[in-house]
């Protein structure tokens, strides 16, 4: 199966998918954070950095309980495309 790359926009919220959950681990220490959301830290750093912009579903609910962060508000930054292009491929 090939994977279809993603576009643009999808990358675009990724990365803000990432400044949010950055910002909502606010100073707490990356592999607690990690180890409490089933994840390992690498894939929190990738996450948070934007090189994981397409994280799958059960990461994003884990690391939203894991942070306290509300999923809808994670939702929000990521369909937040700030223009006209579709985030589904």
């Amino acid at each position: 199966m090939v994977r279809v790359p993603l576009t643009p926009a999808q990358i675009e919220a990724g990365r803000r998918l990432g400044a949010l959950l950055r910002d909502a681990r606010a100073g707490r220490d990356a592999a607690a954070v990690a180890q409490a959301a089933g994840i390992s830290p690498e894939t929190l750093r990738k996450l948070e950095t934007g090189r994981l912009p397409s994280p799958g579903f059960g990461t994003v609910v884990a690391l939203c309980q894991a942070l306290a962060l509300p999923l809808d508000a994670a939702a929000e930054v990521w369909l937040d495309a700030g223009g006209s292009e579709q985030l589904t491929a």
